[in-house]
């Protein structure tokens, strides 16, 4: 039988996560909370949650970064003797009987490395996020391809993903330099590499919400999420790491990478809101990729 074990990460959550625990209780074997530094008061609430959830809190004192805080999961898992792990951020919420529903994808043909939901934002301008292999980049999957039981996808947002742990351990453990941002996208490129398949199951639901703005462009179908200066240093590094690892994302993949990253940079250097240091960190993020720096933002004059 499968074990399964939840890894929530927290980092200041702005509400209650007793639901999101109890729910994820429901469903999994065991539930995990992996705090990655959140203040005094906030931590107090986690662990208030945990307690009355029978959820066990591992508190790592400090911001490691989504991808250390997942291993720290992860590693626990292994030791409770977990077959699959179930990632989430503390800002989703499992529909009922997602998880059965994500381990009957791996009675798939071929080798499954993780299945995932159909994540989903219920505020006005969102969208679906399931992103398919096209040939020049991972591309938003269409309503008739999510009309399947069953989806090959590029890579899977870590937030409601079901990871074997038979692929973890194939496959390796999330890559801390990213920090965060692209961290999910860099572990399925690696999945894809091993001869693994990546499915979701569109039939599990997750609420996700990302937490950041959104605005509609004029002929624009989809929506432009809007993220704060220290994500844009990020998502602007990780970029430019990812696309110069050669082994590992096509070629397509990384000149359409390069020319988004341009689009990412002009989009956000005009915005109004702290646009100086929106500016700044931009600088920072692609001068840091080309110089390979990687690990927690250190801010620079």
């Amino acid at each position: 039988m499968p074990v399964v074990v939840a890894v929530v990460v927290t980092f200041n959550p702005d509400h209650d996560v007793t639901e999101l625990l109890r729910v994820l209780d429901q469903q999994c074997d065991r539930v995990l909370v992996v705090d990655n530094g959140s203040s005094a008061a906030v931590l107090s609430r986690i662990e208030d949650a945990a307690a009355s959830t029978g959820a066990e809190l591992l508190a790592l004192g400090g911001n490691r970064g989504i991808a250390a805080a997942q291993n720290v999961g992860i590693a626990r898992a292994r030791e409770l003797g977990a077959s699959h792990v179930l990632l989430s951020d503390h800002d989703s919420l499992p529909a009922p009987g997602m998880v059965k529903r994500l381990l009957r994808g791996f009675d798939s043909t071929g080798r499954v490395a993780a299945v995932g939901p159909l994540p989903q934002e219920e505020r006005a301008g969102a969208d679906q996020l399931v992103y398919v292999r096209r040939r020049w980049k991972p591309g938003r999957a269409t309503p008739a391809e999510l009309d399947t039981d069953l989806l090959d996808v590029a890579f899977l947002i870590a937030s409601g993903c079901l990871v074997s742990m038979a692929a973890l351990d194939a496959v390796g453990a999330m890559d801390e330099s990213l920090f965060i941002d692209h961290v999910d996208l860099e572990w399925g490129l690696r999945a894809h590499r091993a001869g693994y398949r990546l499915l979701v199951a569109p039939a599990a639901g997750l609420h996700h919400s990302l937490g950041d703005d959104v605005v509609m462009l004029p002929g624009r179908s989809q929506p432009v999420h809007v993220h704060g200066p220290a994500r844009n240093y990020y998502l602007a590094r990780n970029t430019i790491a990812l696309v110069r690892r050669r082994a590992l994302m096509p070629w397509r993949w990384r000149v359409r990478y390069v020319y988004w990253l341009a689009k990412y940079t002009a989009f956000n250097g005009l915005l109004p809101d702290r646009a100086k240091e929106r500016r700044r960190m931009l600088r920072q993020g692609i001068r840091d990729g080309l110089r390979g720096r990687s690990g927690p933002l250190i801010p620079r004059a």
